[in-house]
């Protein structure tokens, strides 16, 4: 008797483990649709800062969430420029204006942004042996592109910390690596 209480109690932590393991992997991001490229009008799509512009047919992947955030969160930094007439676009959607590329502020996936609620707040990123801290001032729209409103760029992968000049500058990345 004992032995079979052994063996049940063993199976039904074996499940617990399992069942919990599952719910970990359920709170992963994954794709939540696609959406499929086209190409920009002539001149429509700015490509500083090596941004890419869609391309027609290519199904581009779109996300409503973001990896968990952690202390230790790993994230793409990417270089983006907040500044009027430069690859970010429009305006900031924290604030509805640019900022200088010289100001460290950044772009964050949108399930990261959550909706605005991190507008404004400071996050510190590490890269490069060295921190820095930057102003969440808009968002890197995961879950659209392609068009008008986002430069025809393509959609934002769903880990990017979209930073401006002054953010690569204080981690000290080379220029040749932008």
């Amino acid at each position: 008797m004992n032995s079979f209480s052994s063996k049940c109690l063993g199976s039904l932590l074996f499940a617990l483990l399992a069942m919990s393991c599952m719910e970990v992997q359920g709170q992963s991001c994954r794709p939540s649709g696609r959406i499929r490229g086209k190409n920009p009008p002539p001149g429509q799509c700015n490509t500083g800062d090596d941004s890419d512009c869609c391309k027609n047919g290519q199904m581009y992947p779109i996300y409503k969430c973001s990896p968990p955030v952690s202390g230790h969160t790993r994230a793409h930094l990417t270089l983006n420029s907040f500044a009027k007439g430069g690859d970010g676009g429009g305006p900031s959607e924290c604030d509805n204006h640019y900022h200088s590329d010289d100001t460290p502020v950044v772009a964050l996936s949108t399930g990261w942004f959550d909706n605005m609620s991190r507008c404004h707040r400071n996050i510190k990123i590490y890269g490069n042996g060295r921190s820095t801290q930057a102003m969440v001032v808009d968002e890197c729209d995961s879950t659209m592109g392609c068009d008008e409103e986002h430069d025809y760029q393509p959609p934002c992968d769903n880990d990017i910390v979209d930073a401006s000049r002054a953010v690569w500058e204080a981690l000290g990345v080379s220029k040749d690596n932008w």
